[in-house]
């Protein structure tokens, strides 16, 4: 069940929340029907209005309050590294692994299972020759969403 659920150029993202905290993005592969924006909590409307807002003017999304209900220690640690990349930047997979003292593949499965893509920008995770996955795809629309994603962001540095 999605508490807020908005249109996007790639695609509809289902939003949950937890305490007024954002605690799930999905990309939505079928319909479904959105609970009416005037009965969500104004705490609520307004993280859905900042990650609608970012299809249109992107700006860094990760300080919006969010909550990790699953994860690992260490995915939750590279999850908070993927924050401090700013927003039209890429690292790669090994560049990060070395921040963290792990392995590529290691950072790629921290990516893989991110609760929060697009918030907690994953995305901007590629592989030293080439686009790399996205979450847990490497080839097909999820890849096509990355490269989406990194584009619009570089559209507005």
């Amino acid at each position: 069940m999605f508490d807020a659920i908005i249109e996007t150029p790639i695609g509809d993202l289902g939003l949950q929340f937890h305490q007024a905290k954002l605690i799930a993005v999905q990309f939505l592969e079928q319909q479904v029907i959105p609970i009416p924006f005037a009965r969500q909590p104004l705490e609520v409307r307004k993280i859905t209005n900042k990650i609608e807002a970012f299809f249109s003017f992107p700006e860094d999304l990760t300080h919006l309050p969010y909550k990790f209900f699953r994860g690992t220690a260490f995915q939750k640690k590279v999850w908070q590294a993927l924050r401090k990349i700013p927003l039209g930047e890429t690292l790669t997979y090994g560049q990060l692994a070395e921040k963290l003292n792990t392995s590529a593949r290691a950072i790629g499965m921290a990516c893989r299972t991110n609760p929060l893509p697009v918030v907690i920008p994953c995305h901007r995770i590629v592989a030293a020759t080439h686009l790399g996955g996205y979450c847990g795809h490497i080839e097909g629309e999820k890849l096509s969403i990355k490269e989406w994603l990194l584009a619009h962001e570089r559209s507005s540095c």
